[in-house]
């Protein structure tokens, strides 16, 4: 699981350091450039839905082998490309893949492994993501420089060649009793061609509206498209003859998930992506030592996570999860006190903090995956993939509405660009600190556990019992 998770979040980072190469030798326009960096996370927000439906119809593994194939091919044709449109065309096809990757690899880390080895198993997986997302930039530029900007594309093949091989040589795990005693029933067609219309229409607002103005043909019409299928989807999802979603919200630990991932996203994913910009524009990094700053992050989960199962067997999972977003709440907060000292070393403890917290709140993740039934995994972590994905679209929209306005105020009061934009930042991490420490009281309502249930069988029993609420 840690090769394809590794691959396609160190993908969705590495780009962006390469784009102005690709730009310059692809003789792309502005709005080409964008469309580049946003058909990837558009097209695999969009199609996290079908994944988890393939993955509940057609098996986890054989959906999860098919995803990694097809983000590796497509990598080989943007390596390729020799125009922006078949670039553009390709990296729409690694959105495909990730999309088949993500919610079938969380359904076989719920569902296909131990009770006891889950935690460790989100854990060392939420740190392959995390030193993806760090190293991603600085890989990046040292490739896009001495190699060009086509071998961080490249190098994607042998990643996924390695994880094919791994995927056949692992043996299957043998069928469950529970697996083999429960209906397959998932979502219907119709609900996952509805939530990804929505979800497309969604994000192609967000990423055109600033642009073409929310009054453009265009834009209007994408708003009509998403208002049309959320009637469609209110429509299916209260009908008798789509029970999966009811079935999924009447589990707690699922619901309590689901709430802090979208809280987490409009937070933490808005920012990432003005932390970039401040490290470059207000402290004049380069692209590669801005990268390099985010490297505590990475450091701090790959420290913690081999406690985690321990932590969460002897204070339990809610209170630890609780714990970790307080604690990245606390972190943000310390990005927003230290950037005004002008200097790395202020706001580096902050980012060890939010690694800390991020590796405390992985038990509420694989709680809420393992609580789903066994046949509605792939769809229960397509919902959750594609709640952090839409999130973090709509986080960096939300996040950068507060920027924007208290930039503008302060430049309207008298500061110069640098301190107009230190004070929208500050205001931004403010607001996702706020938004992170709600999710805490909402951790401990989803984990707690029953009277009379021993520390350390929760896990167990999570897995084991019957859907209820």
């Amino acid at each position: 699981m840690l090769l394809p998770s590794f691959m396609t979040a160190l993908d969705n980072t590495a780009v962006n350091v390469a784009l102005p190469q690709i730009q310059a030798e692809l003789a792309l326009s502005e709005a080409d450039l964008k469309w580049v960096a946003a058909i990837y996370p558009l097209t695999l927000a969009s199609l996290l839905l079908l994944g988890g439906h393939l993955a509940d119809t057609v098996g986890r593994r054989a959906t999860l082998s098919l995803g990694v194939a097809l983000f590796t091919v497509a990598s080989v044709g943007c390596s390729a490309a020799p125009s922006g449109m078949a670039l553009i065309a390709c990296r729409a096809l690694q959105g495909a893949g990730a999309a088949l990757i993500l919610p079938a690899s969380l359904a076989v880390l719920s569902h296909d492994l131990p009770p006891r080895a889950r935690n460790a198993a989100f854990s060392a997986t939420t740190a392959a993501l995390a030193s993806a997302l760090a190293c991603g930039p600085v890989v990046s530029g040292v490739m896009t420089q001495h190699l060009g900007w086509e071998s961080v594309f490249a190098m994607n093949t042998p990643l996924g060649c390695a994880s094919l091989l791994v995927g056949f040589l692992v043996p299957r795990p043998g069928l469950s009793p529970r697996a083999a005693s429960t209906p397959s029933a998932t979502l219907s067609l119709r609900v996952v061609a509805l939530a990804c219309c929505s979800l497309a229409a969604l994000a192609y607002c967000l990423i055109e509206g600033p642009e073409q103005g929310f009054g453009s043909i265009p834009v209007a019409t994408s708003v009509g498209i998403v208002a049309a299928s959320a009637v469609g989807l209110s429509y299916e999802l209260t009908s008798r003859r789509n029970t999966v979603l009811r079935l999924l919200f009447r589990q707690r630990p699922f619901v309590g998930g689901i709430i802090t991932q979208l809280l987490w996203g409009l937070s933490v994913s808005g920012v990432y992506f003005f932390t970039s910009q401040f490290l470059q524009n207000g402290l004049g990094l380069a692209p590669t030592p801005a990268g390099l700053t985010f490297i505590p992050v990475a450091l701090s989960l790959i420290v913690t996570t081999p406690f985690i199962a321990r932590m969460a067997r002897r204070w339990g999972d809610g209170r630890i999860s609780a714990a970790g977003l307080l604690l990245v709440g606390l972190g943000l907060l310390m990005v927003a006190l230290g950037s005004s000292g002008g200097s790395l070393v202020h706001i580096v403890p902050g980012l060890s903090a939010i690694g800390f917290g991020s590796a405390l709140a992985v038990p509420l993740t694989t709680r809420a995956l393992e609580s789903s039934p066994d046949h509605l995994s792939g769809i229960a972590a397509g919902l959750f993939s594609a709640v952090r994905e839409a999130s973090g679209v709509v986080g960096i929209g939300l996040v950068g509405a507060i920027v924007s306005f208290v930039e503008h105020s302060a430049a309207a009061a008298g500061a110069d660009d640098s301190d107009a934009f230190l004070s929208g930042y500050q205001s931004g991490l403010c607001l996702a600190s706020a938004l992170v420490g709600a999710g805490a009281p909402i951790a401990l309502w989803a984990l707690r556990h029953r009277r009379g249930t021993p520390e350390g069988e929760r896990g167990a029993s999570a897995f084991t019992s019957k859907p209820g609420p």
